[in-house]
């Protein structure tokens, strides 16, 4: 169930006939994926279907690449997928292979954390890297990583500090006593000149990207070298790292679980996550396309 509750009936549509797309951007957790972290056979069929009828589908994520197993063998076509809410293209036919990164300076990010310490005193931090993710010993270590290594951030981001040195795809920040929202809101007045902040875990844990770096800003750029308009994108999302990429497509849909920033970002609603919601708009895309056509 989403923060604001579920939508168990029928789909909300944008106003006028849903518009056949040339392509879709889909969020994962969530989003296209089931609580269990699993994709539906019924999605994966509807994934496969706007596929064979033309329509590219890009997973956009703020997964890191090496999380992306659980759809890399539902990518056609293209293969790519934007990662870590834009900050980097990897290709899932090439063995998650970084096609385009767009960095979060270390300088800058240092930045956000002496600003973000000043703030709210007792985050703490977590450095994505291309090779991976380090924390400090205060992180709490959400999922397991035998290679990571911890420091402070300010370690971790001057380790290595040059030419040679992984590029920073995100800063990820947690506060264990303030309300996600909260964090969020005060993080953004603190430091929202200097990075993209936003987040996408029910706890209090933001996500730190370059400055104008987004899930939407990174679609944009995808679509513009295939000569795709807004107008032409359909585009799902459930929480806060969503809205600027549902503000931008011609068409979005909040999911039934879907946080109210979400809600109030999209031009229609669909049913839940855990209810296929993604694939329930595909069917009946193809569906008006083939009558259409009929």
């Amino acid at each position: 169930m989403g923060e604001d509750g579920s939508v168990t009936s029928a789909p909300q549509r944008p106003d006028g006939p849903t518009p056949t797309p040339r392509l879709i951007a889909t969020d994962l957790d969530g989003t296209l994926l089931r609580d269990d972290k699993s994709v539906s056979l019924r999605t994966v069929a509807a994934l496969a279907a706007a596929e064979e009828a033309g329509i590219e589908v890009f997973f956009v994520t703020g997964r890191p690449a090496r999380w992306m197993d659980v759809v890399s063998d539902h990518v056609h076509g293209h293969g790519l997928a934007i990662c870590a809410n834009g900050a980097a293209v990897v290709d899932l036919h090439a063995g998650r292979e970084f096609v385009q990164v767009r960095a979060l300076p270390r300088a800058t990010a240092l930045t956000v954390v002496e600003t973000l310490r000043a703030a709210a005193p007792g985050t703490s931090f977590a450095v994505e890297m291309t090779t991976g993710i380090n924390y400090e010993p205060l992180y709490p270590p959400f999922f397991q990583d035998p290679g990571a290594h911890v420091a402070t951030a300010e370690k971790l981001l001057e380790e290595e500090a040059d030419d040679t040195a992984a590029p920073v795809l995100k800063l990820l920040a947690h506060h264990a006593e303030l309300a996600p929202d909260e964090f969020l809101a005060l993080a953004r007045s603190a430091a929202g000149a200097y990075a993209s902040i936003t987040r996408s875990s029910p706890t209090a844990l933001l996500e730190i990207s370059g400055l104008g770096v987004s899930k939407a800003s990174t679609l944009e750029l995808c679509c513009a070298e295939r000569g795709i308009s807004p107008a032409e994108v359909v585009a799902f999302g459930d929480m806060p790292n969503d809205v600027e990429m549902l503000r931008w497509a011609g068409t979005s849909y909040a999911m039934g679980n879907a946080h109210p920033d979400v809600i109030a970002a999209a031009s229609g609603r669909t049913v839940a996550n855990n209810e296929d919601g993604v694939a329930v708009v595909i069917e009946r895309i193809l569906a008006e396309r083939a009558a259409h056509q009929g």
